[in-house]
This record gives C-alpha cells, structure tokens and sequence, in this order.
C-alpha cells in the first residue's frame, strides 16, 4: 500500500524541480538586474535634487509655466466676445384691465457684446429681461423701443427687433353663452354615452378689443374624455374645464374670459336594446335552387349606442353572398355594426344555408305604399291599377305556400318629388328573406297635389 504514495511523492518532487529550473530561476535572474538599476537610479536621483542649484532651476520652471498658463487664460478672458440669447420674453407693462395690446413680438433674440468674464457674469445674473414699458400711452398706434435690462453696464446689446409698432385698444367686454364641446369620445368605454354635461354657469363674459368680440361666434367648455375621474354609469363633477372662444369657422379667438374656468357634472348612462339578426341574401342562387331554410348560431344581439339610434333601430341586417350557390353550405361571418352602434353582445355569427327546388307563385293585390312624401303634400294613383300590384313570389314551395299579401310591402319613394303627375319605380320587400320578391308592374302612374 505504500508503493504507490511513494511513486506519488517522487513524481511531483521530479515536476517541481523542472518547474524551478525553467520557469523560476530565469525570471529571478532576469527581475535582480533591475531591481539593482532602479535602486542606484534613485539613490543617484536622490542626491541630485538635494543640491540648491538643483532646487533653483525646478523651482524657476514651474513658475514660469504657471505663469504662462495664467497669462493666457486672462488674455482670453480680456478679449471681447458675443453672445446671442434666443427668444427672450418680452414683458409688457400695461394697464391690463383697460387697455388691450396688439403688434409687440412674444419673444426677441439678443445679442451680447463684452469681455467674456462680463458675458459669463451677464448670462448667470437673473435681471436680464426685456421690458416695454406702455404705462404713460393712451389708445392708438404708436412705435415703441424694445429695452434689455443689462447687468453689467460694460456690456453692450442688441436687441432685434428693437423697435415695434403697437396698437392700444379700449378694452371692452360682452356676456356670452357657454355652450360644451366633448373631445377624445372614442376613449368613451365602448358600452356608455354621455347623456348630459349640465354646467355650473351657461354665461361668461368675454373681454377683449372690440374687433376681437366681434369675431366671437361661441363660446365653449372643452369637456375631455379622457381626464375624466372615472368610466362608469352615473353622474361625474369634472373640474376646472377650459373654456374656449371662436370664431364662425371654428378658429380660436384669442380674447379674454371670465371665468377662465367652469366646473361640470357629467351624467353617463348604459343604453341598449335587443333585436334580431335579419339575414338578407345577395346575388342568385344557381338555376333551380331557392333557399328552404337558414339557420343562425345566433339570432338575436344586444347592441349599445345613443338612445337616438337605438330607438331607430328593429333589427341587425347581416348580409349573405349566395351568388352562384349550388348546394347546401355554412358561412362563418363577422357581424358588421349598423351606424351610431357603438358595441354589440354578438361579433360573429355561423348561417347555415339549406337549398331546395325552386318554384314560384303570384300573390294578387297587394296595396302600394308612399314614402319620404314632402310635408304637406298627398299622393294618389292615376288609375285603379296604380294603387295596387301582382308581386311573383320565388322559392321553396313549403315556404311561398304560407305567404300572403299581408306579408308583402309594396311602395313607392317619393323623396325629391313635386306638384304633379310622375311615373315611380315600384319596390317590394317581405318578411322572410329566404324567399324573392318581385313586382309585376315595375312603375306606376301617380298625381301629387299640396
């Protein structure tokens, strides 16, 4: 059991020998020259710099360096310079209550000319401002100077523009109407409307030039959806709503107003209403085929909107392309919005098409409606024939079987018709969109009279 630690133990004994013998003894021979150089160099470095004249000419050197390095920098310091300070304010003093200002510029460049320890001074002091002092003039135009108030008086200044031609106007004020203005609506959660905004004061007074109140068309409280405190049904005080003047063409008017500021509540609601998804095919099915049934996934939709277009509105529309279609087929479609809807419980519907042998049928006597007549105005037919007309049912026999006149609407569209005697186009539409409709008599004879 011993053996193999003593091979061990002479194999690392070997390896470090070699080890000291390359590596070690060459770098300590090669470090020991160096280390004796660096010792007498400093030892020799040493004894130089503790002589006096040694000391006096280091001594010499570094001031006369420093010296240079000061002199050139209060050179550059002494030499005359410019700095150019852009759009600078320009304060007016003026009896604000009184008077109203026009033509001074809001901002003027200045340009700064001195030595440039007085620029540096100049820019970092805070009373550098531009003042046009209008205190002592009456109403009129008149040409004023445009002034810098320098810090230091060895700097001079240009000021451009330095003069300006200012016209002063009686102030005068008017009492107008507030009315509101909602802005961002589509950051309006999709499900609400706004059902009112009812404003803490309907009348401000507006202040101004006269031309300027001239200008004025209306006046209105800028209520922003988007800083509304909160999304949800009820009523919301919003605060410190802007209010803004403008002109007929919708500009802002620049004018004062009292108060620049109104409170508001804003009452929002919820409205919906459920209808039904009314499929209405498009285009002609292949010869011989008539639609005998169609089935919907979902055949009812609760949509969301102002209670305007939900009052309007009796069903959902969801149009069908059966152009050309020969046998029975499946659509997955998207549910398309009818106007003024903002959201709809149903996005997607599946409408299951079922075909059958077409056929047709004639249902006799089916009275003609008018529609968009004008106020004031009344319609009659010519003749007996134009009152009333044969509509060709096509379709599935189960289905045009069951259809009577009453099913069927007939009309006529009046709107843009006058005094007299016309010939109108006839339309027909039905309840049950599986099936097609079409008048016998494609117009007819009619007399309006006031």
């Amino acid at each position: 059991m011993k053996k193999p630690k003593n091979k061990f133990g002479i194999f690392f004994r070997n390896l470090w020998k070699i080890i000291d013998r390359k590596i070690i003894l060459p770098i300590t021979r090669l470090i020991l020259p160096i280390t004796d150089y660096f010792t007498n160099f400093g030892k020799k470095l040493e004894g130089w710099l503790s002589k006096s004249t040694t000391l006096l000419f280091v001594s010499l050197f570094i001031a006369v360096f420093i010296f240079v390095i000061v002199d050139q920098k209060v050179l550059s310091f002494s030499e005359n310079s410019a700095e150019v300070l852009k759009e600078q304010k320009v304060n007016v003093i003026y009896n604000e209550e009184a008077y109203v200002v026009e033509g001074l510029p809001e901002t003027v460049d200045v340009t700064l000319i001195g030595r440039k320890a007085d620029l540096y001074f100049a820019k970092q002091s805070p009373s550098h401002e531009i003042t046009v002092d209008l205190s002592g003039l009456k109403p009129g135009t008149h040409k004023v100077n445009i002034k810098y108030n320098q810090a230091l008086a060895s700097i001079e200044y240009k000021v451009n523009p330095s003069v300006a031609t200012v016209i002063i106007y009686p102030k005068v004020s008017e009492t107008k109407t507030l009315t509101t203005d909602i802005l961002n609506q589509d950051s309006l959660d999709n499900k609400l409307v706004i059902d009112q905004v009812n404003i803490d004061n309907d009348k401000v007074v507006v202040k101004g030039a006269e031309h300027q109140l001239a200008e004025v068309a209306t006046v209105k409280a800028l209520v922003d959806v988007k800083k509304l405190p909160t999304q949800e049904e009820g009523t919301i005080t919003m605060k410190d709503i802007p209010l803004k003047a403008f002109d007929d063409e919708g500009n802002v008017v620049d004018v004062e107003i009292v108060p620049e500021k109104i409170n508001a509540d804003v009452v929002i609601s919820s409205p919906s209403k459920e209808v039904p998804i009314r499929v209405v095919p498009k285009g002609e099915l292949s010869f011989g085929q008539a639609i005998s049934d169609i089935q919907l996934s979902e055949t009812r939709v609760r949509v969301y909107g102002s209670e305007d277009v939900l009052s309007e509105l009796d069903y959902v529309p969801l149009e069908l392309d059966v152009n050309g279609l020969k046998e029975d087929h499946e659509f997955k479609l998207e549910l398309p919005k009818p106007v003024g809807v903002k959201s709809m419980s149903v996005n997607n519907v599946t409408v299951n098409v079922t075909l059958g042998k077409s056929t047709s049928r004639v249902v006799n006597n089916v009275q003609i409606a008018s529609r968009n007549l004008a106020e004031g105005y009344s319609v009659q037919g010519v003749s007996e024939s134009d009152i009333k007309v044969s509509v060709t049912l096509k379709g599935v026999e189960s289905v045009i079987n069951q259809i009577n006149a009453e099913d069927i609407t007939a009309y006529i569209d009046l709107k843009g018709y006058g005094e007299g005697t016309h010939e109108v186009e006839v339309q027909v539409e039905g309840t049950d969109p599986k099936v097609v409709y079409t008048p016998k008599t494609k117009k007819v004879s009619i007399t309006i009279v006031k």
